[in-house]
């Protein structure tokens, strides 16, 4: 798979394709881009530096491509065409490869040309307007970039290869963050049409309106994530906090919620996070501890499952899923920019003193 490098739901995507054993060549431009981007979504890859805006540059793209499965590029509409790197250009050497293109707002549309980030599209896919309490509070960059964004366009390239291994023929897949955040939002829109979802935030059972669905203080400042939405797991929660025999609301009558809240409040912030944890050890209550990005690492539960592997010295998430038969190990770390810009080069039949004339041009970093 050849990558156009980018930032955040393209190399995400490359990321997890690389993770499965795909050969993912991200080609780098000659100089950084300006933001300081975290570097290990671009574990698993080689990377060669050219110069598309150079015709050599964009030649030897060109023949790269002509021997991949897929490519994937996170430009602004139309500039992949403007290279002379579009799907036109493309099919025209390779008939059967799947171009997968990442944006925000799609490939056409009012917006196509418009800047954006995450934020943005998973206000205007209703997300956003969903979470928070008074006012909506970003999610992380998880459900527009990673989630509706990376993520669904790994599996828009898998589902066309598979296709194009039958057909011959490759495919455009067009992901857009906005259509994939939207898409995450299906079962709450469901909910919605239902009468089970009104619009304000913080009121419904998993926005953390509902008692039984939040996170709670301890003693020590420690929060701890309460998910008890079956009426089994409640019971083991009434009695992990000592509550069984008490007269309270029923668990789905929300005019009771505000009363279980205050008991529940009351209740967790007698004991440290770390006593509740120990308090419902071996339950259903389906209480959790709320990790920090240090604790989660070393996690007993963690370690046990290999969540994290070594990558380059970095605790890291490792590849998921996981398939029967197929060991756990780390991806490879990112390579430095152009770490593999002669190995890939000599794979295309190119001389050393060719490579040499190019690099002495500006057209390969």
């Amino acid at each position: 798979m050849i990558e156009l490098s980018g930032i955040g739901p393209g190399p995400f995507c490359g990321m997890i394709l690389a993770d499965h054993g795909a050969d993912v060549i991200s080609i780098d431009k000659p100089t950084p881009g300006s933001l300081p981007l975290p570097a290990m979504a671009g574990r698993g890859r080689r990377s060669v530096i050219l110069d598309l805006k150079s015709d050599p540059g964009r030649a030897i793209a060109l023949d790269l491509i002509a021997g991949a499965d897929a490519l994937i590029e996170g430009y602004r509409p139309g500039v992949a065409e403007r290279l002379g790197l579009g799907p036109l250009e493309c099919s025209a050497v390779n008939e059967r490869l799947v171009y997968g293109r990442m944006t925000g707002w799609g490939q056409d549309g009012p917006l196509s040309q418009t800047a954006g980030h995450d934020l943005d599209y998973i206000a205007m896919a209703g997300a956003l307007g969903a979470m928070g309490g008074d006012r909506p509070l970003p999610p992380l960059n998880l459900v527009g970039d990673y989630g509706g964004g990376g993520l669904l366009l790994a599996f828009g390239v898998v589902a066309a290869v598979l296709e194009a291994r039958a057909s011959g023929k490759g495919r455009v897949v067009d992901a857009a963050m906005v259509d994939g955040a939207a898409l995450l939002m299906a079962p709450i829109y469901e909910l919605a049409a239902s009468g089970f979802w009104s619009g304000a935030r913080g009121a419904n059972i998993l926005d953390g309106g509902a008692p039984f669905y939040d996170t709670y203080v301890g003693s020590d400042g420690g929060f701890i994530a309460v998910a008890a939405l079956e009426p089994q797991f409640y019971s083991a929660l009434l009695e992990g906090l000592g509550l069984l025999d008490e007269d309270l609301p029923a668990q789905y009558d929300t005019s009771g919620w505000p009363t279980l809240r205050r008991v529940f409040t009351d209740c967790f912030a007698a004991r440290s996070r770390d006593e509740w944890v120990a308090t419902f050890a071996g339950s259903d209550a389906c209480v959790a501890p709320v990790l920090s990005l240090a604790e989660a690492p070393v996690h007993p539960a963690n370690v046990a499952r290999s969540v994290f592997l070594d990558v380059g010295g970095v605790l890291a998430p490792g590849p998921a899923p996981r398939f029967s038969g197929v060991p756990r190990r780390a991806p490879k770390p990112p390579p430095a920019r152009g770490a593999d810009t002669n190995e890939i080069l000599l794979e295309l039949g190119l001389s050393a003193d060719r490579i040499g004339t190019l690099r002495a041009a500006g057209a390969v970093g």
